[in-house]
């Protein structure tokens, strides 16, 4: 099934509650003044099995990347790329960033509109954020209603453990891709269907780069370093500690096995962004979880 946000003849599949309007039913559209960056989502009928999302362009140190098919001619150039060109690059950059944050606004008035808390967890690869996961769901799924979106480039294994602890979760694999954007959020949330009153992790791909500059409309973003990765990181990637509004250090239990002072770290991450959280914990152990349990529990009562 391939998604674009439209139906067949070109026309919305879907209506977004438009901001203000009283309706309840809450479903989903297209944007309807600009066609939405194009991808293939194969959503599988059986829950179980991810999204796999294959891109047509995606990003990488500040390029756009076109894929050409079947019998499209590649494009030639008998000139190095001039300044226009370079305009042009970062006018396509410009124009998917906007369209991407108008569909955020469309998310977050669905969050909003059904009183569903959206956590964008996002953090380097190996920092334990599924373990956390697990370990908080645990402890909140007969509390609270919760779902969760997992991001990876390839394999559904993180969502075949959250669906491990008897929680709904669907797999949006990128492919390429390194980054979940708020369309992908969107078709997703389609297949979740949340229930009102409930806590959403989206779990976005492994990277501190890409995901800074990609709102998805949640309420929350949250970014987590392990003590492993050292106390530097908040320096070296300044713009997703600067958007962060909570930092979580975990695997706290290997400090006596390191040499990182936990308080430099902190005071890094508050050089970028003085009002940044900061909880540390050990998702294994379990020590530091309580305090992050009552900040997810401020959150869910505001």
């Amino acid at each position: 099934m391939s998604i674009y946000g439209y139906g067949e003849r070109g026309e919305p599949a879907h209506s977004y509650p438009e901001q203000g309007s009283d309706s309840q039913n809450g479903d989903y559209a297209a944007v309807a003044d600009k066609k939405p960056r194009q991808f293939h989502a194969d959503i599988p009928q059986n829950s179980s099995q991810p999204i796999i999302i294959h891109h047509h362009y995606y990003h990488h140190n500040g390029d756009v990347h076109h894929h050409y098919h079947g019998n499209e001619q590649m494009p030639e150039f008998d000139m190095p790329v001039s300044d226009r060109c370079q305009k042009q690059m970062l006018q396509v950059e410009l124009d998917v960033l906007s369209q991407n944050n108008h569909i955020a606004e469309c998310n977050r008035r669905y969050f909003t509109l059904h009183h569903i808390l959206a956590l964008n967890l996002i953090s380097s690869p190996g920092s334990g954020k599924t373990t956390l996961l697990m370990a908080t769901l645990n402890r909140l799924r007969n509390k609270v209603a919760c779902a969760a979106i997992e991001g990876d480039q390839q394999t559904s294994h993180d969502a075949d453990r959250i669906r491990a602890v008897g929680i709904q979760a669907v797999q949006v694999n990128t492919g390429k891709g390194c980054y979940l954007d708020a369309e992908m959020v969107r078709e997703a949330t389609r297949q979740l269907k949340p229930a009102e009153h409930s806590l959403l992790f989206i779990e976005n791909v492994g990277n501190l780069v890409c995901p800074a500059s990609f709102d998805l409309g949640e309420q929350h973003k949250i970014v987590m370093l392990s003590v492993t990765e050292g106390e530097d990181k908040p320096l070296k990637y300044p713009m997703m500690f600067a958007e962060a509004e909570l930092m979580i250090i975990n695997k706290v239990d290997l400090l006596p096995y390191l040499n990182i002072e936990l308080e430099a770290c902190i005071q890094a991450a508050r050089c970028i962004n003085p009002d940044i959280d900061v909880i540390a914990l050990s998702a294994s152990t379990g020590e530091g979880i309580d305090q992050w349990l009552s900040w997810l529990e401020t959150r869910l009562s505001a």
